[in-house]
């Protein structure tokens, strides 16, 4: 079994990069030439004698990333232990280095601000690995692979955190270099794959019961990105804010201390009964549709859906994945039915009723709101038995809930009226469990598993986040229930927050931890609605916080998001430098017209020269009539810059450069049109209009013609 290097060395020299393991003196040394990025294996015993500039000890290889004038190999520096799964050890990536290839450092003002969109990213992505675990599987995959196939071999492509920039040594792996044109297993030790998302792991008991309880989020690694310019799905089928969350019981676990990465070793099993896993995953994405949401410096974007049937071939490719991994999907759409968010709903329900066959809605309503529920399913599941051959979508199960028509008021508990209505739904789909250990029935070392999980829940909202967070942590407390009970810990139709309030805190902080972690890697920020998590009720100290939240994504999603995006598309391989440097030149310089960009400085020197005038002392003698002049009309000019900005917001959103979205390039050219007309600045812009046609969207057709 071919399982990562725990401790690599790297040797640098002038002409390569040698990477070796101390415990392991028989494997071969990887080498990477310099500057060539050239990848071979050698004998570790033939470097003996050669000179290095400098050694130093990494915890892992993160990948090989090509920018527009040299190459960098990632390389994790520090790693945090979190936690053991299994007895093994798993790690959070808590330091990176780059180590470029030219000898000399070449500074270019591009190159320069890709480094730093890099750093960024490797920065504050929270990434986790582990040496024996495979983290990008959920344990029911983990049941079915082979543990001799190496750990890279065996991960899960979507949750591949590092797949891009790893694929040099994987076309290492599978053709060999220009002298050995052959697969070379030698390097599978060096390729470590690495999760992003979220990873707690908390060792507790539950009514004297020692377990261990822990949460992982995979964040996909496809239409990855931010809030408001990652929307809907892509023409494979991907749906932005992917995340697939996994809640795992472990039951007589190895010993839980914690080891540093340099030559640990994971801990050994006494004896005793056998290890119990039971694991319930959920999945979260955006709504399946071609639909955005456009920045325009008002606090609600404006929307745009395309049509459903421009959708459907993205729509069948996302749900064929779906329901060959899961199984049945329930799919939990909490929109709004009124207002903006009716047409993302209505554009939800017309994609499922296109894909599943001869399709049976239903309306379920109150005095409270005219749609508490909508289902749509297919005619042989609502009645079953009909003897027609089973059809791939048919295993859809839509039901809509307007989740803040029934809580409106603080009444949060009406949210329970979804997981009752999922009820035998839940029951239905069960769980994953299995067993580890020497009274297991286990072949060729895999877990003995005593039960599947058959369907999965798949919820959103707008972004994916505060509602489904919500929701998610009920449906993962109700199964959580059910699992105590089947191990017998609680009794039947019991409740773990009534039995151990203990444990009922453990579950709430990491349940709003998870939340928070996963609405910090798609709006910036923190979630809302945590109080609800956290204290099992909506307060009005939550719903400040939650104000607060709402104000701080304002800002990140309009003048902050746009390098966060860059980041991700550079890391994740959506956007590759052009070799050799060719390509646009000053990729990151801001060609507006420079008297679109002067009205935001403008503006705050109005406000300077306003506060100035006001707070200043005046002379007893001096006349009062020119000091309110000058306050009207810095008054004046300070309006009208507040007014052109915010009518011609386009023109200040900090958009990604990199992959220029199609509909951000439109309307940019769209509001440009539109200030040619003003009566003051129309005549100065028009002079800059050479300037403009080849400008800040210089690269903005390229991005638009790679999306189309």
């Amino acid at each position: 079994m071919a399982l990562p290097f725990r401790d690599i060395n790297v040797q640098a020299a002038s002409d390569a990069y040698i990477f070796s393991s101390p415990s392991t003196p028989d494997a071969p040394a990887l080498v990477v030439e310099r500057p060539t990025g050239d990848i071979r294996l050698t004998d570790a015993s033939l470097l003996a004698g050669k000179r290095f500039s400098r050694v130093s000890s990494i915890a892992g290889i993160l990948g090989i990333l090509r920018l527009r004038l040299d190459k960098y190999i990632l390389v994790i520096t520090k790693a945090r232990p979190v936690g053991r799964l299994r007895g093994h050890q798993v790690y959070r990536v808590a330091a990176t280095d780059l180590l470029p290839l030219r000898e000399r450092v070449i500074h270019d003002p591009d190159e320069d601000r890709l480094l730093s969109l890099l750093r960024s990213v490797l920065a504050t992505a929270p990434m986790y690995f582990s040496y024996a675990v495979d983290l990008t599987n959920s344990f029911q995959r983990q049941a079915q692979h082979d543990p001799s196939v190496p750990l890279w071999l065996r991960a899960d492509d979507r949750f591949f955190w590092n797949r891009f920039a790893v694929s040099d040594l994987v076309n290492f792996r599978t053709r060999g270099a220009r002298g050995h044109p052959a697969p070379q297993p030698g390097i599978d030790p060096y390729i470590l794959p690495v999760m992003s998302g979220v990873l707690e792991i908390r060792p507790t008991a539950f009514k004297g019961t020692p377990l261990t309880l822990a949460i992982v989020t995979r964040r996909s690694r496809h239409r990855a990105g931010t809030r408001y310019f990652t929307r809907g799905l892509d023409d494979q089928g991907h749906a932005a804010n992917y995340n697939e969350t996994e809640q795992v019981v472990i039951l007589n676990d190895a010993a839980s201390g914690l080891g540093g990465f340099a030559g640990g070793s994971d801990a050994p099993r006494g004896p005793g009964a056998d290890m119990q896993i039971l694991s319930y995953v959920q999945t979260r994405g955006s709504v399946p549709a071609y639909w955005a949401e456009i920045n325009t410096l008002k606090y609600t974007p404006r929307l745009q859906i395309r049509a459903v049937e421009a959708a459907l071939p993205a729509a069948r490719a996302h749900f064929d994945e779906q329901v060959r991994l899961y199984g049945d999907n329930y799919l939990v759409n909490l929109v709004n039915q009124k207002g903006r968010e009716a047409r993302v709903k209505q554009a939800y329900e017309q994609v499922v009723d296109r894909l599943v066959s001869n399709p049976r809605e239903r309306v379920q309503g109150d005095d409270r709101t005219d749609e508490k529920f909508r289902t749509l399913e297919p005619a042989a599941a609502a009645a079953p038995g009909l003897g027609r051959p089973p059809v791939l979508f048919d295993r859809l199960h839509y039901v809509y809930f307007d989740f803040h028509a029934e809580t409106r008021g603080l009444q949060m508990h009406r949210a329970q009226l979804l997981v009752d209505r999922l009820r035998d739904a839940l029951l239905a789909m069960r769980y994953f469990s299995a067993a580890d250990g020497p009274g297991a029935a286990r072949v060729d070392g895999r877990l003995e598993v005593r039960s599947l999980q058959s369907g999965v829940v798949r919820t959103n909202c707008m972004d994916c986040l505060d509602r489904t967070n919500v929701v998610q942590s009920m449906l993962a407390r109700w199964t959580l229930d059910r699992m105590l009970a089947d191990l017998g810990l609680l009794a039947r139709g019991a409740r773990f927050a009534d039995e151990d309030p203990a444990f009922e805190l453990l579950f709430r902080n990491l349940w709003a931890d998870n939340a928070d972690a996963v609405s910090k890697g798609y709006s910036g920020t923190g979630a809302m609605k945590t109080d609800l998590t956290r204290l099992g009720k909506r307060t009005k100290a939550g719903a400040l916080q939650d104000a607060k939240v709402a104000v701080t994504r304002y800002w990140r999603n309009n003048f902050l998001d746009g390098p966060r995006q860059d980041a991700f598309d550079l890391f994740l391989g959506a956007y590759q430098p052009p070799a050799g440097g060719i390509g646009a030149a000053y990729l990151f310089a801001d060609r507006r017209p420079v008297w679109i960009q002067s009205v935001p400085y403008i503006l705050a020197f109005g406000v300077f020269f306003i506060l100035m005038a006001a707070y200043t002392t005046r002379l007893p003698d001096s006349a009062v009539w020119p000091l309110r002049v000058f306050i009207g009309f810095w008054a004046l000019v300070s309006a009208w810059c507040a007014y052109f900005i915010l009518t011609n917001g386009m023109l200040y959103v900090n958009w990604p450069v990199l992959n220029p979205r199609p509909w951000a390039t439109e309307g940019y050219h769209e509001t440009i049109s539109r200030v040619r007309k003003d009566k003051i600045l129309g005549p100065l812009v028009v002079r800059h209009e050479r300037g403009l046609s080849t400008a800040r969207y210089v690269n903005a057709e390229e991005g638009k013609k790679r999306m189309d």
